[in-house]
């Protein structure tokens, strides 16, 4: 299907295997779209199940996904099947689960930190032992998936806003855009952390958090300024460290690349979790 539509423009359509989306910001442009789409498919000769066809709709469902005029959010009737999981009994069922909901991972803050419990259970050599932590991660992964908000389209007129959250075991992003007075989520990014990232101090681990999702997001920052937003005071004065060695000078020489502006937030209090995230960095 893609070797059919190659050189029509990418805001004409949206391709996945043999499913298309026909795109366009007005009803015009729209028309001559479906007409430019059309005449590709006649002329390979590539017949269309009336059946399967929705035309001129301001709301489709896509590979799980409702895309609507205003942004992207999760598919309903496929949340449904999370909602009425049953408690996981055994290995299989909790990854058959969590499957289901990685799916979905990208409209989830802090997903990574949440699941985090029940991916546990799933390690080798792990005891399937569902203790209360896995049942409060099981409620919480549901609560969140169907509360899940609208993801807004980016949009390039308007500044990127990172806000960053390094916890003990992961680290959640979110991506976002003044829109008016509102700021829309435009995506998370949740990444659980390795055994060693773990030890990480808190300093090192919201630079580790900075790398990872400036690399993420690489094709919304590269050659435009963004503000970057974090609790953690001290990342300032470590990105303008005279000598910086190791690990930490890599991670200061790859972010070094992008154009950012550095905003302090008060942090907010997760009790005991959040002390032992902030200890004092003892490496050098």
């Amino acid at each position: 299907m893609e070797t059919v539509l190659r050189g029509l423009s990418s805001e004409a359509y949206l391709v996945y295997l043999d499913d298309i989306i026909l795109v366009g910001r007005t009803f015009e442009k729209h028309l001559t779209n479906t007409f430019k789409v059309y005449q590709r498919l006649q002329k390979a000769n590539i017949k269309l199940s009336p059946k399967k066809c929705r035309l001129f709709r301001k709301e489709v469902y896509y590979l799980g996904h409702v895309i609507t005029a205003d942004g992207v959010k999760t598919n309903p009737e496929k949340i449904k099947a999370v909602v009425f999981w049953p408690r996981p009994e055994t290995v299989y069922d909790l990854r058959s689960f969590l499957g289901l909901c990685t799916y979905y991972h990208r409209f989830v803050r802090n997903f990574s930190a949440i699941a985090r419990p029940l991916h546990k259970l799933t390690e080798a050599g792990t005891n399937f032992n569902w203790t209360e932590e896995c049942e409060k991660s099981f409620t919480s992964l549901k609560q969140a998936l169907t509360t899940s908000s609208v993801l807004t389209y980016p949009r390039t007129d308007k500044e990127f806003i990172l806000d960053m959250e390094a916890i003990n075991e992961g680290i959640g992003v979110v991506l976002s855009q003044k829109i008016g007075n509102e700021e829309c989520v435009i995506a998370y990014f949740n990444k659980s952390l390795g055994k060693p990232e773990r030890n990480y101090c808190v300093t090192r681990k919201e630079l580790l958090a900075i790398v990872k999702s400036i690399e993420h997001f690489h094709h919304y920052f590269y050659g435009r300024k963004f503000l970057l937003r974090t609790d953690h005071a001290s990342l300032r004065w470590l990105l303008n460290f005279r000598e910086p060695e190791g690990r930490l000078a890599r991670c200061i020489q790859r972010i070094q690349e992008y154009d950012f502006e550095i905003q302090h937030r008060n942090g907010i209090s997760y009790g005991i979790a959040d002390a032992l995230s902030r200890r004092p960095c003892k490496e050098s």
